[in-house]
């Protein structure tokens, strides 16, 4: 019986799997669920099952990416949390805390047929105003921006990569 649920599971995983784009992260294994013709992504910050959208896929891969190569605490990522800006309510993606509790980086998320654009990074910039984060990434899964916050300068620099968290 064991045999059967694993072996269904796993052909519905690879189902989902296909469905999903192949995005430019290195090859995460996500636990994936299927409930009424509606597809789930396991969050592990959340500790709860999302459901899977192009841009939800993205999300994913990007929390893996920054827990498993840039060595991000779970303990220290929030995802899709208000912040309230100009008196209105807003949701950013993805925010990295280091281990002083200071915003270490800022991720917006697209999915991968949106183009990024300066609408994206206008997005970012507006949210990073209330978070006051020292670097921003902004992914729609296939290409990724990374910027440094000088705010003393009032400017970003693109920088090739988000050092690893330490």
């Amino acid at each position: 019986l064991m045999f059967l649920y694993h072996f269904l599971f796993q052909k519905e995983y690879s189902k989902i799997k296909k469905l999903m784009l192949k995005l430019s992260f290195p090859n995460y294994e996500f636990r994936l669920k299927k409930i009424n013709q509606k597809k789930f992504i396991f969050d592990e910050i959340r500790k709860k099952y999302i459901e899977l959208t192009p841009e939800e896929w993205v999300r994913q891969h990007c929390i893996r990416f920054l827990i498993t190569e840039k060595k991000f605490k779970r303990g220290l990522i929030s995802v899709e949390k208000k912040i309230s800006l100009n008196s209105t309510n807003k949701r950013f993606d993805i925010l990295a805390y280091n281990n002083m509790g200071s915003c270490v980086l800022l991720v917006e998320c697209k999915a991968p047929n949106i183009k990024i654009d300066q609408k994206s990074f206008d997005q970012i910039l507006r949210y990073n105003q209330v978070i006051n984060a020292k670097f921003l990434m902004v992914t729609n899964g296939i290409i990724h921006y990374y910027c440094k916050v000088n705010n003393l300068q009032n400017k970003i620099e693109f920088v090739k990569e988000i050092p690893i968290n330490k």
